[in-house]
């Protein structure tokens, strides 16, 4: 199985493209089925309501990625 290689200079939008993805799905499915219970439509609702947050999930994940890691690093003890 191959599959599309970008270059390594986009790995931080390949990285948040994936969170956000996973991120926003899980979340916009429990949420869905928290507010609506399992509906019979629950898969279009869900998918309605991934649509939207991921368009927003993605952005932010660009946006506050530098900030979190510059995070992780300060509670990341250093190897001696």
């Amino acid at each position: 199985m191959s599959f599309i290689q970008v270059d390594q200079k986009y790995t931080r939008f390949v990285f948040a493209f994936f969170m956000a993805g996973f991120m926003s799905a899980v979340m916009s499915l429990l949420i869905t089925v928290s507010n609506l219970g399992l509906v019979h439509d629950i898969a279009v609702q869900w998918l309605q309501a991934w649509a939207t947050s991921f368009v927003l999930a993605f952005p932010i994940t660009l946006t506050v990625s530098p900030l979190v890691h510059k995070m992780v690093v300060l509670f990341i003890k250093a190897e001696r």
